[in-house]
């Protein structure tokens, strides 16, 4: 359907919509999965196909596309009244409209129930496509009338392709790390290749290691620094969102909520990123203490794991490393309080590492 670079692996996505490409397509789609892994990609690239322009779909100029994206926190019921009001308009150039939702997680209630009643009954010349991050949110009724297509995370051989790609000075081992540390997404490579990145990896590793490592270790200096880093994404995506509001068709409030989602959103994702770095380099010295360097996600950082990995760290090390994905899934799926969860985290990191012979 769309180029292998745009739309990577995704095999059951891809036949799915070749399917309906063939076949004729479905009213509804709900493209679901991680962030990441290519739905934003794939939903321009079928419509595009559908439309038969791929070139303006992807500008956003084509007259029968129709682009909703959550303004805020959520997609509230004035936007989706909006898209019903453009519904009801034929298209204008090609066979059939296009209504591409991003961000369906995000509909709240009433929005939510304002779009069924238009995926009940569609007018025949239309299509949606609803793009979601997690199907959670979404109610059955919605769900069920549409056709769910599946997005995976990406393998660490494509993402690897892509770091080399836009890094081809970066060493394999470098290149090796920062795929695994990406977890199957993309969007995190530029944010793993950013120039500050580097600073910013080292000092979550310096914490992950003064937890068993520094005999004055204080759970709140440690919790300090995470969030330093996530303040940090939190003003780039201030700035970025505030020039970017300058080009769209706004009101202030409007571009005041634009820019809010989006220094929340990176300062979340980036506590969630600094997360998954703290536990794989916890799983790190459980592997490489077991012989298995092979296994280890940083790569480039061996020398570092052999001295810190030892056999009777095994215990502590799995403990930390679980400790870390609980406090993960809790931050990831409620409304905690970032600095207050990273530092009970880390009270209970440093119980279970603190008296593990790399601490003496």
């Amino acid at each position: 359907m769309t180029g292998s670079r745009v739309f990577p692996e995704q095999a059951e996505a891809r036949r799915l919509l070749d399917a309906a490409l063939s076949e004729g397509p479905a009213h509804a789609y709900l493209f679901h999965g991680p962030p990441g892994v290519g739905k934003r990609g794939a939903a321009l690239g079928f419509a595009g196909e559908l439309l038969g322009d791929l070139g303006r779909v992807e500008r956003r100029a084509h007259p029968d596309l129709y682009v909703l994206e959550p303004l805020g926190d959520q997609i509230r019921i004035d936007a989706i009244r909006e898209l019903r009001h453009d519904l009801h308009m034929r298209p204008f150039e090609a066979d059939r409209r296009v209504y591409l939702v991003f961000g369906a997680h995000t509909l709240n209630e009433e929005a939510a129930d304002a779009l069924l009643k238009d995926l009940e009954e569609p007018p025949s010349y239309a299509v949606a496509v609803l793009v979601a991050d997690d199907l959670g949110p979404l109610p059955d009724t919605i769900r069920s009338r549409c056709q769910l297509v599946p997005f995976r995370r990406l393998s660490d051989a494509t993402v690897r392709e892509e770091i080399v790609a836009r890094s081809p000075e970066l060493a394999e081992n470098q290149a090796t790390a920062l795929a695994r540390v990406a977890r199957g997404r993309l969007d995190r490579v530029d944010r793993l290749l950013d120039p500050d990145a580097a600073r910013r990896r080292d000092a979550v590793l310096e914490v992950a290691r003064s937890v068993y490592r520094d005999p004055g270790f204080q759970p709140r200096d440690a919790a300090d620094v995470i969030m330093g880093i996530a303040a940090e994404r939190a003003a780039e995506a201030k700035e970025r969102a505030q020039a970017e509001n300058e080009e769209l068709d706004l009101t202030g409030r409007e571009k005041e909520q634009r820019t809010r989602r989006a220094m929340r959103g990176a300062e979340r994702d980036e506590v969630l990123l600094c997360l998954e770095e703290l536990e794989a380099w916890y799983r790190d010295l459980v592997v490489v203490a077991a012989g298995a360097e092979t296994a280890a996600a940083h790569v480039d950082r061996l020398a570092e794991l052999r001295e810190d990995a030892t056999v009777e760290q095994l215990p502590g090390a799995e403990a930390a490393a679980e400790a870390v994905r609980e406090t993960w899934r809790l931050y990831e799926e409620l409304q905690l309080q970032a600095g207050l969860a990273l530092e009970a985290l880390f009270v209970r990191l440093r119980g279970e590492l603190a008296r593990t012979p790399a601490t003496a």
